[in-house]
C-alpha cells in the first residue's frame, strides 16, 4: 500500500527537537526528509547525553527516524547552491533558525517560494516571526515557564515545576505536522504553497486549554493541584497497601459505581459529593474516605476490581515498565532496526494507525552526512567524484 506522503519531499533545515519532531512525522507518513546538518557536529542533539550508545545520543534518536542526512555549509556560497537547487524542487521546508538567520544565508524563504510556488514553508521559532519579541531565542524550558505552564504543575503551596518531557516543542512539532499537512491539502485546490509561522509559546499557551479557558472565564489565576485535577474529583494517585494507583472518575455515573466497589454506599446520599462540582469543592474530605478502603488491599487487588467494574484507573509506572508492557508490544510501538554504529537496536515507532495508506516501518536516525552522496546525485543530478569530493571535505 501507498503511504499518505508518497512522492512528498520534505527539506529539513531543523534542529533540536520541535522542527525534527514535525520533519520526522512526515517521514512517518511517507514523505522523503532530507536533513540538512552542518559540517562537524550536525544537529546540537547528536551531543546531548548522556545517554549515548557507540557515539550515538538517545535524545538525537529519538526525532530523526526515516530521515536522510546531508552535510551543507550554509556559510558557503557553494551550500546555499544547494539549498537552492533542492528548494526548487522541495514541497516542504522547515526551518528553526534564530530571527533573520535564513536572509544572512542569502535564503529567504520568500525568495525561495517565488522560485518555488508550490513550496510550503514552515518557521518554528520561541517567539513567532512576526512577534515583538521575534529575535529572542526560544527553549522549551523557558516556554514552559513563560507559557504558565509551570505555574500550575507542582504541589500546591511549593515550587512551580516543568514537565519531565520537552512538551512545549513536542506540542509545536506536532502543530506543524498538522499545518503543514492543511498547507498540502490546500496546495491541491490553490496550487500555491504558503508560509507557516509557528511560535512555541503560541503553542503551548493554546494548550493551557481547559486552564486558560477557567481564567479567561473568570479572572482568576489558577493553583497548582499537585496530582489532583483542578475539576474534577475524585482524580489523582491514592495509597494502597502497597503501590499507590491512579484514579479517574469523570461522572457521577462512575462515582457511583467506585462507592459501590469500595462499599461506600453512604457517600451517595452525602450532598457533600452529589454531583462533580460538590466533589471538588469537598475533595478535602472525600479523599481520605476512599483512601482508607484503598489502604485495605494491594493495588493490583483493587487494579482488578476497578477494571471489573469498567472504571477508569491504572498502576503508577515506570518507564522501563511501560517499555516493556505487554500492551505497548501488542500495539507495535517499539521495532527493531539496523543501525550503522549500534547494529541491531530498538526504537520507537510512530503511533499514528492508518488502515489504507499506514505509516512506514521505522528506518535508523541516520548517522551524520550519511546520504550527502545519495542526496547530491539522485536529487540534484551531480556526478559521483563531485559528490564524494564534496562530502569528503566536509566530513
Amino acid at each position: 500500500m501507498t503511504t499518505a506522503l508518497d512522492g512528498i519531499r520534505v527539506l529539513d533545515l531543523s534542529r533540536i527537537l520541535a522542527g525534527p519532531w514535525c520533519a520526522m512525522i512526515l517521514g512517518d507518513l511517507g514523505a522523503e526528509v532530507i536533513k540538512v546538518e552542518n559540517p562537524g557536529h550536525g544537529d546540537d542533539t547528536r551531543t546531548f547525553g548522556p545517554p549515548f550508545k557507540d557515539g550515538e545520543s538517545a535524545y538525537y534518536l529519538a526525532a530523526n527516524r526515516n530521515k536522510k542526512s546531508l552535510l551543507c555549509d550554509l556559510k558557503s556560497n557553494e551550500g546555499r547552491d544547494i539549498i537552492r537547487g533542492l528548494a526548487a524542487d522541495a514541497d516542504v521546508l522547515v526551518e528553526n533558525f534564530r530571527f533573520g538567520q535564513m536572509e544572512k544565508f542569502d535564503l529567504a524563504l520568500d525568495g525561495l517560494r517565488a522560485a518555488n510556488p508550490k513550496l510550503i514553508t514552515c518557521s518554528i521559532s520561541g517567539y513567532g516571526r512576526e512577534s515583538p519579541v521575534a529575535e529572542r531565542a526560544g527553549y522549551d524550558f523557558m516556554i514552559q515557564a513563560e507559557s504558565g505552564l509551570m505555574s500550575i504543575i507542582g504541589e500546591p503551596g511549593g515550587e512551580p515545576m516543568k514537565v519531565g518531557v520537552a512538551i512545549s516543542d513536542l506540542i509545536t512539532g506536532n502543530n506543524a505536522a498538522q499545518a503543514v499537512l492543511a498547507a498540502l491539502l490546500a496546495r491541491h485546490k490553490t496550487g500555491r504553497g504558503q508560509h507557516i509561522d509557528l511560535a512555541l509559546l503560541d503553542c503551548q499557551v493554546a494548550a493551557l486549554a481547559n486552564v486558560g479557558s477557567a481564567y479567561l472565564m473568570t479572572g482568576e489565576a489558577p493553583d497548582r493541584h499537585g496530582n489532583a485535577h483542578a475539576a474534577v474529583a475524585p482524580y489523582e494517585p491514592f495509597e494502597t497497601a502497597d503501590e499507590p494507583i491512579a484514579l479517574a472518575i469523570g461522572n457521577n455515573r462512575q462515582f457511583e459505581t467506585l462507592c459501590r466497589v469500595l462499599g461506600l454506599d453512604d457517600l451517595l446520599d452525602d450532598p457533600r459529593y452529589g454531583d462533580n462540582a460538590s466533589r471538588v469543592n469537598n475533595r478535602v474530605s472525600l479523599k481520605p474516605a476512599l483512601e482508607a478502603v484503598f489502604k485495605t488491599d494491594a493495588r493490583d487487588a483493587w487494579l482488578e476490581k476497578l477494571h471489573a467494574a469498567g472504571l477508569p484507573a491504572g498502576a503508577i509506572r515506570t518507564v522501563d515498565e511501560v517499555l516493556e508492557s505487554p500492551e505497548i508490544a501488542a500495539r507495535g510501538l517499539i521495532r527493531e532496526i539496523d543501525h550503522p554504529a549500534m547494529g541491531k537496536s530498538r526504537l520507537m515507532a510512530s503511533p499514528l494507525k492508518l488502515s489504507d495508506t499506514p505509516v512506514v516501518e521505522p528506518k535508523a536516525p541516520p548517522m551524520l552526512g550519511q546520504h550527502t552522496v545519495e542526496v547530491l546525485t539522485g536529487v540534484l543530478g551531480w556526478q559521483r567524484e563531485k559528490a564524494e569530493d564534496y562530502a569528503k571535505r566536509l566530513a
